[in-house]
């Protein structure tokens, strides 16, 4: 339980880093989507800078079709794929 609460600390820390710079975005939903404008989305989310930021923290690789999968997750989830992909 330790690993998983560790990831979603350090996942959170990364999430409402991102989720602050949205006005927009102040409901703490933990819903990872939060991390990019909810008015004006990205077209493309892969290799955005919250994603980065998940892939150096964690020592992991975000390819396409996971970033569409962890972008419309909530932090649990998310944490919980983060483990499996390491």
């Amino acid at each position: 339980m330790k690993t998983f609460q560790r990831t979603y600390e350090t996942l959170y820390r990364i999430y409402d880093k991102h989720r602050r710079r949205y006005r927009e975005n102040s409901c703490d939903s933990e819903q990872m989507c939060l991390m990019w404008s909810t008015y004006d989305p990205p077209d493309v989310i892969e290799e955005t800078e919250p994603f980065c930021d998940i892939e150096e923290a964690f020592g992991i690789c975000i390819d396409d079709d996971t970033a569409a999968d962890l972008y419309d997750m909530n932090l649990e989830e998310a944490a919980k794929r983060i483990i499996e992909m390491q």
